[in-house]
């Protein structure tokens, strides 16, 4: 297909296309003719794959490339293109190091000590866990470090979920892809359905019958 079909299809506009594939986020289509190429459905998925990451995913461009770049890697192993794309979708935090924040990563370090994880805990996701739990001392709340470990179960399954949905793929590339996704859309899903939860569970708490 030609480059305005790959638009039609995926309702991504010409010049967005041209920009990914000087980017590095999109191959380039084989060439027809000196103005023309064509492009295949490894494209359209592609650009679905990249749309995903950032509209719902919050990824920059340059986070994209990596870990689009990881992901094209035969090379590389799943478990390491999963760090890549987890290390990139995890936000950073600019708290100035204090008393409280040392205290919070020990929290940390001992949460996964006692959870038996294979993390390390001064990982963006464990320093971005610390800085929360620094900010909830910070404003009286400390003590909903209480509920960690009710956090912790939650999370565990959660990942065993996400990583069985995709078990069933046999290719690698199908197999990195799906991770890749599941661990930067789940997040999104995740999110929205504690949201949810949230709503019920406040009702069911402090809402007066109606």
């Amino acid at each position: 297909m030609r480059i305005g079909e790959l638009s039609r299809r995926t309702g991504v506009s010409v010049p967005t296309i041209k920009f990914y594939v000087r980017e590095g986020l999109l191959p380039a289509g084989e060439l027809t003719s000196p103005n023309q190429a064509s492009y295949g459905e490894t494209h359209v998925q592609r650009l679905r794959l990249i749309r995903a990451l950032l509209d719902v995913g919050g990824l920059s461009v340059a986070s994209i490339r990596d870990v689009i770049v990881a992901i094209d890697d035969p090379e590389r192993p799943v478990h390491k293109v999963l760090g890549t794309a987890a290390n990139r979708i995890v936000p950073r935090y600019n708290r100035e190091q204090d008393a409280g924040i040392e205290e919070a990563r020990k929290s940390v370090a001992e949460l996964i000590a006692a959870r038996g994880w294979t993390a390390y805990p001064d990982n963006p996701a464990g320093e971005a866990l610390a800085t929360a739990l620094a900010a909830l001392e910070d404003v009286g709340h400390g003590g909903f470090a209480e509920v960690l470990d009710t956090y912790a179960d939650a999370a565990e399954r959660v990942a065993r979920a996400d990583l069985e949905y995709v078990a069933h793929h046999v290719a690698r590339e199908e197999l990195v892809e799906s991770v890749v996704v599941g661990t930067v859309l789940g997040d999104a899903i995740f999110a929205a359905m504690r949201r949810l939860a949230h709503v019920d569970a406040s009702h069911r708490a402090f809402g007066r019958a109606t």
